[in-house]
């Protein structure tokens, strides 16, 4: 970490985080629980650059949640923003360079599957990577979805939620590059292509981690139907409003990941 920020530096080396945790968009209610001891602005820290988006702090903490030592990344960088592909990648590497050895990846997502309605949850259990210029091509051909994702921490999330009752969908994230919303016709076409639901971030991170023997988690939060599935047009304050329905639901499952990781 950079110099001029010895009480972050200290306390990663005091604390030796395992488990990092990156939130979506409108999600940095979720730290409840979390006992921050120092922290540093993305724009500070080397790999990284401030974030653009609304919702975005662009703040990388460090501290305990749920009693174990904990990164968490309020914010994430996005390919829409202008930034190239190792640069939206750049918090993966820091979260490897600081020693954690799992990444929890959360995001907001417009929903295809009908099952999870607005502010629900959906364990990513595989990814469709519609961002570079022969996706769609590819995908037509018979693609199917990349699986990062540890189905040891798709387990642990499932059998916490049973616990409480409730139902997890474990499904299939389309991830597309932004910064539009998709189109009725896409997400027609990713339905038929078993896409669950439809974001702008959390594949390549994924992919990245993954590649540097991290264990990863995502879950997306139902922020609103994809473009075509309800009345209304689609809104980026929509999905921040909608983001805090989840709040405490995804607080308590991040807490039994963590203590899981």
């Amino acid at each position: 970490m950079p110099s001029p920020f010895p009480e972050f530096a200290a306390a990663v080396r005091d604390l030796a985080p395992r488990v990092a945790v990156v939130l979506g968009s409108g999600l940095a209610g979720v730290t409840a629980g979390f006992r921050e001891s120092a922290s540093v602005p993305f724009g500070d820290i080397p790999e990284l650059v401030p974030p653009t988006v609304h919702g975005h702090k662009g703040r990388l903490a460090v501290g305990g949640w749920a009693g174990i030592p904990a990164l968490v990344f309020f914010g994430r960088l996005h390919f829409y923003e202008g930034h190239p592909w190792d640069v939206v990648t750049g918090t993966v590497r820091v979260v490897a360079d600081l020693g954690a050895r799992t990444l929890l990846l959360t995001n907001a997502a417009g929903g295809i599957h009908p099952s999870p309605g607005t502010g629900s949850l959906m364990a990513i259990r595989g990814h469709l990577k519609l961002t570079g210029p022969g996706a769609w091509r590819d995908l037509a051909a018979g693609a199917g979805p990349v699986t990062p994702y540890s189905a040891r921490l798709i387990r642990a999330m499932q059998e916490q939620e049973s616990a409480a009752g409730r139902e997890l969908l474990a499904g299939v994230y389309a991830a597309l590059p932004g910064p539009s919303y998709e189109t009725p016709a896409e997400i027609r076409a990713l339905r038929v292509c078993g896409a669950d639901a439809v974001g702008m971030s959390t594949a390549k991170e994924a992919e990245a981690a993954a590649g540097m023997g991290l264990e990863v988690a995502g879950v997306s939060v139902v922020t609103n139907q994809a473009a075509g599935l309800s009345a209304g047009p689609l809104d980026h304050q929509e999905v921040l409003t909608n983001a805090r329905l989840a709040v405490d639901r995804l607080g308590e499952l991040l807490r039994h990941l963590i203590r899981a990781a």
